[in-house]
């Protein structure tokens, strides 16, 4: 499941996901994306529930499209990608491909959603 969250500060998109992520949920991600996308400058917050199980049918080829698409159309309007998960493997994926992402990066934990966003407005 992939929700938008709400109580985010002016700027910043906020999104959660949870269960297992098909590639019906991401195609129907893309135009809300999009929106996001032609605001200028791009900050995120992306929480990964506990109960996160990755993707399900289609979705790891769906994310890689949205995701390429929008780094390549959109490159220089990524400010502040602030990922919230306690998941170990998070971290370690954070550390490996942090080079291919815009902007800045940052992990908090859970318990610090709160910080996330101050920092991802900031």
């Amino acid at each position: 499941m992939i929700e938008f969250l709400p109580d985010m500060p002016d700027g910043v998109a906020g999104i959660r996901v949870s269960g297992r992520i098909g590639g019906a949920e991401l195609r129907d991600l893309k135009p809300a994306m999009d929106r996001l996308m032609d605001s200028g400058e791009i900050r995120i917050v992306e929480v990964i529930d506990s109960d996160y199980e990755g993707f399900g049918p289609d979705g790891l080829a769906e994310d890689l499209k949205l995701g390429l698409g929008l780094l390549i159309r959109h490159h220089a309007a990524f400010k502040r990608i602030a990922v919230v998960s306690d998941k170990e493997w998070v971290a370690h994926a954070m550390h490996a491909f942090a080079w291919m992402v815009p902007g800045e990066l940052a992990l908090f934990g859970l318990d610090e959603l709160d910080r996330a966003k101050e920092w991802a407005a900031a």
